[in-house]
């Protein structure tokens, strides 16, 4: 029986905004005059060169960043080095942006949440079911759970800078379930990537998967969870 749940955060309760309104968000900012030719060409270059933390990953990485990229989970200065140097992979014609891009990323204003993200977690909250947050990240997401009213129906975050260890290994998923107060048999895994999230089943958790969807395009996902609990 299922008496506590992890959730998963981008792609699972969370959607990064699109690469394009990310880009047009940090030009308005700066004051800088583009045209929209402009904007969709650099938007593609970023989108292409996987830029955006919770976005498309690279199409190609390149060679003397993939130590790196493995690892830019388990420290903000890993986080920031990488993408950051993404970003200038992409050609940039402002290269005083990299930096402010990297930075909106990590802002409320740059999350949505899926449809269904807070009716789901108050539903857990009203029947008593204990919710921890596991995620793959190199800051504090706490901030977006706080400004989209949702920080106080998560009973636990474990985010893998903090902890120094990231998804699959199972450590994370074992230090979620201590915080439950549940054994890993009696908690349910949520997430999008059957690599990372999929962990969790070494464990003896069950999993569920679901699409890392546009906000728009996924409405009700996670009614699933309800009908587990």
């Amino acid at each position: 029986m299922i008496k506590g749940v992890m959730f998963d955060f981008s792609g699972t309760l969370f959607r990064v905004e699109p690469t394009e309104d990310w880009l047009r968000a940090v030009v308005s900012a700066a004051g800088v005059e583009a045209t929209e030719a402009e904007l969709a060409a650099c938007a593609a270059r970023l989108e292409a060169a996987g830029a955006l933390p919770g976005g498309a990953p690279p199409v190609r990485l390149p060679h003397h960043l993939e130590q790196q990229w493995q690892a830019r989970d388990l420290s903000a200065e890993a986080h920031r080095s990488v993408y950051t140097a993404l970003t200038r992979e992409a050609g940039l014609p402002w290269p005083q942006l990299v930096e402010p891009l990297y930075d909106r990323h990590h802002t409320p204003a740059a999350w949505r949440p899926y449809p269904d993200t807070e009716a789901t977690l108050r539903a857990l909250r009203e029947r008593g079911v204990p919710v921890a947050v596991v995620s793959n990240i190199g800051w504090d997401l706490r901030p977006v759970f706080q400004h989209h009213g949702v920080y106080d129906l998560v009973d636990a975050y474990l985010l893998s800078y903090e902890e120094g260890v990231q998804k699959p290994d199972a450590r994370l998923f074992a230090t979620a379930c201590e915080g439950l107060g549940l054994p890993p048999e009696e908690v349910l895994m949520v997430g999008d990537s059957q690599e990372a999230d999929g962990g969790a089943a070494a464990l003896g958790c069950r999993v569920h998967l679901v699409e890392h969807l546009p906000v728009e395009q996924r409405p009700d996902a996670l009614a699933e969870v309800l009908r587990a609990v």
